[in-house]
C-alpha cells in the first residue's frame, strides 16, 4: 500500500522523472497483488532501462504465478483425503536401478496446505537444488523417516520386495504416526494404515515429492561416503548406476561388498 501511495504522489508516468533505482526498489518491495498494477503503470515509461525492467518483472511474475498454480495442483491428493484423515504421509524410494548400494525409502508428513517453492520429482532437480529443498523439508515437516535396505537383502528378496520393505519400515518408523499414505508408483507396500498408490506420484503429490527428495539426497550422500572407501568405482559420480566408467571399473577390479550380485556379474 505504501509503495502505491508513494508512486501516486509522483503521478503516473515519469512527469517527475522517477529514478530507475527508485522504480526498481518499488518493484522489489511490491507484494504479489500490488506488482501487476505497478507494472501496468510503469509500462508507460519509455526509458529503455525501465522498459527492460518492467518486462523482466512481468516474466518473473508470470513464472511465480505458474509455479504457485503447479504447487497448488500438487496438493490435489492431500486435499482429496484430508476430510477423512488428519495425518497424511507421502512415501517414495530412491535407488531401484543402480548396480550398487541400498534402496532408500522416505516418508514425510507435511503441514496441511503448506507447499515449498520448487518442490518436484527429485529426478527433475539438480543436486544443489535437491539439497537446498531437503533442508527446507527437514525444517517444515511435521515428521519424516528414512529406511535403508542394503544390497545383500536386495539380492536375497529382489528389488521390488526390497523397495516395498523399505517403504514399510519408513512408514512404521515415523512419529507421530500417519493415518493415511500416498505412495509413489503402482506397487503396494503392506501397511497397517490405508493407502493409495499414485503412478508418477513424485510429480503429482507434494508429500510424495518431498519424500522423493529426502530419499534421493540421503542415498546420494551414502554413495559419496562409499566412494571414499572404494574410490576406484567412482560412486560419488554415478551413485552406483551402470555407467560406462562404472562397468569398466567392475571389469578391472571385480565387485566390491556393496555391489548387487543379482544385478551384475563380475
Amino acid at each position: 500500500m505504501c509503495v502505491l501511495i508513494f508512486y501516486d504522489i509522483m503521478v503516473i508516468g515519469v512527469m517527475f522523472h522517477v529514478k530507475i533505482a527508485d522504480i526498481k526498489l518499488m518493484l522489489e518491495r511490491a507484494g504479489v497483488d500490488d506488482l501487476p498494477l505497478l507494472l501496468e503503470r510503469f509500462s508507460a515509461d519509455h526509458r529503455t532501462g525501465v522498459r527492460k525492467m518492467v518486462e523482466s518483472y512481468k516474466n518473473r511474475h508470470n513464472r511465480d504465478m505458474m509455479e504457485a498454480d503447479r504447487l497448488s495442483k500438487m496438493l490435489f491428493f492431500e486435499d482429496k483425503y484430508s476430510d477423512r484423515y488428519s495425518a497424511i504421509c507421502g512415501v517414495d524410494e530412491a535407488g531401484a536401478g543402480p548396480l550398487a548400494g541400498p534402496v532408500v525409502a522416505a516418508t514425510v508428513i507435511m503441514p496441511v496446505g503448506l507447499t515449498i517453492a520448487g518442490i518436484n520429482d527429485s529426478k527433475k532437480l539438480s543436486d544443489k537444488k535437491r539439497e537446498e529443498l531437503a533442508g527446507q523439508i527437514f525444517e517444515a515437516a511435521i515428521a519424516y523417516q528414512l529406511a535403508f535396505v542394503d544390497n545383500d537383502e536386495i539380492d536375497e528378496i529382489n528389488i521390488l520386495q526390497a523397495r516395498l520393505k523399505a517403504m514399510k519400515i519408513a512408514v512404521e518408523g515415523i512419529s507421530p504416526s500417519p493415518d493415511f499414505a500416498l505412495v509413489d508408483g503402482n506397487a503396494r507396500p503392506v501397511l497397517e494404515i490405508p493407502l493409495v498408490t499414485i503412478e508418477k506420484g513424485d510429480s503429482k503429490s507434494h508429500s510424495i515429492a518431498c519424500a522423493s527428495i529426502l530419499a534421493k539426497v540421503a542415498r546420494d550422500k551414502l554413495m559419496e561416503d562409499y566412494d571414499e572407501k572404494w574410490p576406484v568405482y567412482g560412486f560419488a559420480r554415478h551413485k552406483g548406476y551402470g555407467t560406462k566408467g562404472h562397468l569398466e571399473a567392475i571389469a578391472t577390479h571385480g565387485l566390491c561388498p556393496i555391489h548387487r550380485r543379482t544385478f551384475v556379474k563380475g
